[in-house]
């Protein structure tokens, strides 16, 4: 430690510490613009000026660093005319158009003129003008005469988001920040250049134009959109979400936000959004009441159990529910006496099931797992999967963990460093086994020589057919060189719904609810073409039933067709609710805006129709005696990401015959809300996706690349795709992600057969 003076104040701090970290260590604000304690120094605004004792000009502050002994003075008359120049150049060349501008009321540069600038200007020539720039459907770039060339959003491209979409041209008075030509920002996590940016240069596209800060309500909640579990800021005019931003929590999202967290909320007011209970009669839909709706519901149950018996009834349930509807979701099913209930609903090996010994998690707290020496993902699209994640475990490589991902195909990580094994999904297993056994020496040793190891599973690694053998696998291997095991929840409650006990088993599980049709099912929050495992057995599976009721926020076209009833839900932003995330975090949030119309939140729905079949347990009145009810109850599963080692179970494993289909669930295609947000579904991620082979199997297809072949899949539609070349994808590997374009087509990690068009 080194003892630094500040404004006569003595501090003790850290060596190596800058004099603008030191300075707000002891409390004392220096102005900056480029300094952000996130990114890497560039010192080019020069806006933190202080004055040091023996220095004869000023210094930077953030990129001076502190000495012992050092005298500071950010008070003084030197420092005070040095800021005052800095800020007067500053505003030479700036519009000056708070009045229409997004950023008025927020803007840094803004506040700190106020403080450091002058009453007037002794700049008489005519402003520079800089033209607008094209970022994507995100990230607006019009107004760029604001820019103050901080470089704040071009050091976030390279230095967090991994790869550099924006740089700087020319010289001088006529730089300009600007996109790559013939580029966009392509980035998942590219709208944390909006908030990086201290003017109003860049600003969020979507919400452009739409409210003043001022005007804007501010209420804390979190993600429902990955298991990573974001800390938001939900922002609310008019009793509709306007805008989301992060909320800082060092442990889990730091002051990040992936665009998916931050602009999904475009869903919310979709056309498609239901707003009255609704009955479907002689194929059409008729507006009711709610008591209307709840009896008919009643009634339907009731008739159902009547005549074929309670196995006859199912619930579909989406782990993106709260930890409070997933509960009482399950509370009725136990009083009700119905055994077949299920939420992870894209899963079809359930074999882990029956040697888990409590729910799972990722082994560890978030920040431990970024501690590791060596992290080894098995099965898993980074980027698309675990977005922001993804940005903090390039920071994590970037000072020196060592990163190996087992994939089905490359991925760009912009991590230059890691180690990535392509290899087919049927081979997975023996790639586990040969580096336990030592076989793949050179994985082997560094497992086993790199010091603190976590193993992780990634969503297709639990897509797999042989997800329990997987499991097993990276278990052993994690015990033999003292690592940590885990997986990479696939939603934002996943973990809670598995400590719930909802993660059925090969009897109970949605894979035999399709298999044989239940007379009834309730769908909780599920849009059955788009979040299950095989959307068009799914559809034929509720096209048996005597009753579908829909506890829905959105009336899509296949509910319309399969359901009989809808029951208008909340979404995550208009009920309280809480999701436990991937490190085992529990998180509760209020609701940020009012229920729209006579829209119900879910926890509300299912306790009346508790009431109404006359069950036990249902008086409830808020949602946090439910809450209280749920993590006290003796049927809670605790955290535990060891299995049993079952031995047997090696004589199981399957292989896909032929061509096997991978690529996980595309970015923006993951839940409701997400896929209703018009923004993100104009980005490059969410466009349609082309079949990918490498270039081998397009020579045994006797195809050409661009060419269009035939697609089937067990049980799906024939679809006719446009074949692109990749050979980094192994022989006999399909890469082809699920997408709202190819929703009928079937299972993911499963068989798919390929003919020429």
């Amino acid at each position: 430690m080194i003892q630094i003076e500040i404004d006569g104040k003595e501090i003790s701090v850290e060596k190596g510490t800058s004099v603008i970290e030191a300075a707000a260590q002891a409390g004392t604000f220096i102005p900056h613009f480029c300094y952000h304690k996130k990114l890497s120094i560039a010192a080019n605004c020069r806006m933190c000026l202080v004055e040091v004792e023996k220095n004869p000009k000023p210094v930077p502050a953030c990129a001076t660093p502190a000495a012992d002994g050092m005298k500071v003075h950010t008070e003084s008359e030197l420092t005070k005319s040095a800021q005052k120049g800095v800020m007067e150049f500053l505003l030479l060349n700036h519009p000056l158009d708070c009045p229409i501008c997004d950023q008025g009321g927020e803007c840094q540069l803004q506040d700190l003129a106020v403080g450091y600038g002058r009453s007037h200007s002794r700049f008489k020539e005519e402003k520079n003008v800089v033209p607008p720039k094209d970022m994507g459907p995100l990230v607006a770039a019009i107004e760029m005469s604001r820019c103050i060339h901080c470089t704040r959003c071009i050091r976030f491209t390279e230095e967090i988001a991994g790869y550099q979409e924006i740089g700087m041209i020319n010289r001088g008075e006529h730089s300009e920040i600007v996109p790559f030509i013939d580029k966009v920002v392509n980035s998942e996590i590219s709208g944390n250049v909006i908030d990086l940016c201290p003017v109003g240069a860049l600003t969020s596209k979507p919400f452009r134009y739409n409210a003043r800060t001022w005007e804007l309500s501010r209420r804390k909640s979190i993600s429902a959109h990955d298991s990573l579990g974001s800390n938001l800021e939900v922002q609310v005019k008019d009793k509709t979400v306007r805008r989301v931003l992060p909320r800082e929590n060092e442990a889990i999202n730091e002051c990040w936000l992936s665009d998916k967290d931050r602009f999904a909320y475009e869903g919310l007011n979709h056309d498609e959004r239901v707003y009255h209970p609704m009955i479907q009669q002689d194929n059409r839909w008729f507006t009711v009441d709610w008591m209307t709706a709840l009896r008919y519901v009643e009634k339907g149950l009731l008739g159902v159990t009547e005549e074929h018996g309670k196995d006859s009834i199912g619930i579909w349930a989406n782990n993106n529910n709260t930890l409070e509807e997933l509960y009482l979701l399950k509370k009725l099913a136990k009083n009700f006496g119905v055994e077949y209930i299920d939420t992870h609903l894209r899963v079809q090996d359930r074999t882990i099931n029956k040697i888990k010994e409590g729910a799972l998690w990722l082994g560890q707290s978030i920040n431990e797992f970024l501690e590791s020496d060596v992290i080894f993902i098995i099965g898993s699209y980074l980027r698309q999967d675990q977005p922001l994640l993804t940005a903090r475990i390039r920071q994590a490589v970037n000072k020196g963990t060592r990163l190996v991902v087992l994939q089905a195909s490359k991925e760009e990580l912009h991590m230059p460093e890691a180690i990535q094994e392509i290899v087919s999904p049927n081979d997975w297993l023996d790639f586990l086994n040969k580096i336990n056994s030592g076989e793949n020496e050179e994985l082997s040793a560094l497992l086993k020589e790199g010091g603190k190891v976590s193993i992780v599973l990634g969503e297709e690694a639990q897509l797999h057919q042989d997800f329990a053998l997987l499991y097993q696998a990276a278990q052993e291997l994690a015990s033999s060189v003292s690592g940590k095991v885990g997986i990479f929840p696939n939603s934002a409650n996943a973990v809670g719904a598995d400590m719930l006990g909802l993660i059925a088993d090969d009897s109970k599980s949605i894979v035999e609810m399709i298999n044989n049709p239940k007379k009834a099912v309730i769908l909780a929050n599920v849009e059955p073409d788009l979040d299950t495992y095989h959307n068009k057995k799914a559809l034929e599976a509720l096209s048996q039933a005597d009753t579908v009721i829909a506890l829905t926020p959105y009336a899509s076209e296949a509910i319309k067709e399969y359901a009989d009833v809808i029951l208008p839900i909340a979404t995550f932003t208009e009920t309280p609710g809480s999701f436990v995330n991937m490190d085992g975090t529990l998180q509760s949030f209020y609701s940020t805006s009012p229920v729209l119309a006579y829209t119900k939140p879910m926890w509300k729905v299912v306790r009346v129709m508790g009431n109404l079949l006359g069950l036990d347990g249902f008086e409830f009145q808020t949602s946090q005696e439910v809450l209280a009810e749920a993590v006290s109850h003796s049927d809670m599963h605790s955290l535990n990401s060891k299995i049993k080692i079952d031995d047997s179970l090696k004589n199981s494993a399957r292989k896909t015959n032929g061509f096997v289909r991978v690529g996980g669930i595309s970015l923006y295609n993951t839940d409701a809300i997400v896929r209703r947000a018009d923004s993100l579904q104009q980005t490059v991620q969410a466009q349609v996706p082309s079949l990918a082979i490498n270039s081998k199997m397009i020579q045994e297809l006797g195809l050409s690349e661009d060419d269009t072949v035939l697609a089937t899949q067990a049980d799906g539609d024939c679809l006719e795709l446009s074949v692109h070349l990749d050979d980094s994808l192994p022989d006999y590997v399909v890469h082809l992600p699920a997408h709202q374009s190819n929703q009928y087509l079937g299972a993911l990690m499963s068989e798919i057969v390929l003919k020429r068009g």
